[in-house]
């Protein structure tokens, strides 16, 4: 079955909009001091010149939930992967704003660093509100499915954990039944609370605060690399 592990293409254009002045300036000076290197294997020596705790995030959007958790726990190495360039000068503003030292910024397709990296290097790996692809024609697009959640299995360290976040029923089914046909991860819900709740440590996004504005149910789950 094909799925974004062999398309290798899931997005449409890389920009909305026209770079303003900070914006094209965080592009051109900031961007380069804290990119993902284009080649060549990946590892937290490497990244930030040091061993320590890696977390990875899948499309962060403008990067607020990123930024929270970065912010929280400097000790911790955070990899973000978006391939629109206008969320990547949202988060580049974020790390300049903070002064944060702790982020290293892919702006393409997060398969790519994942492919990179070493078996069991991740704490965490973050897909929040990922495109739905909600015709039954485009599944094959939708991040969760085999090729990457293998890959995603691969990289995780044991009692790593997955989180996934979406308001798109269609997706929300998808996924839950995509990741019940996995026996290397353990879902960590006991109650419906569980998934329509959000935890305490799970910083909110702008698309989540804009879904649940309008009044529609985000689910959350986890998932603990077994």
């Amino acid at each position: 079955m094909s799925d974004p592990t062999t398309i290798r293409r899931l997005y449409g254009r890389r920009q909305a909009f026209a770079l303003r002045n900070r914006a094209q300036r965080l592009v051109e000076e900031l961007l380069p001091t804290v990119a993902v290197p284009k080649e060549g294997p990946l590892d937290a020596a490497r990244l930030f010149g040091k061993a320590c705790p890696l977390e990875l995030e899948i499309g962060f959007g403008k990067g607020e939930h990123l930024v929270a958790h970065a912010s929280a726990r400097p000790e911790t190495g955070f990899i973000g992967c978006e391939p629109f360039l206008n969320g990547v000068t949202g988060l580049l503003g974020h790390i300049e704003d903070e002064g944060l030292t702790n982020v290293r910024v892919h702006d393409g397709d997060a398969l790519n660093v994942l492919e990179r990296l070493p078996d069991a290097a991740l704490e965490r790996v973050y897909l929040l509100h990922p495109d739905p692809w909600p015709k039954a024609r485009h599944a094959k697009r939708r991040f969760v499915n085999p090729g990457p959640l293998d890959l995603i299995a691969a990289k995780l360290k044991p009692g790593g954990e997955f989180r996934l976040a979406t308001d798109h029923p269609v997706y929300m089914r998808w996924a839950v039944m995509q990741m019940a046909r996995r026996a290397d991860f353990e879902w960590l819900a006991e109650h419906p609370s569980d998934w329509e709740t959000r935890p305490d440590d799970w910083p909110p996004t702008r698309y989540g605060e804009w879904a649940a504005g309008e009044g529609r149910p985000i689910w959350y789950f986890r998932y603990l690399r077994r």
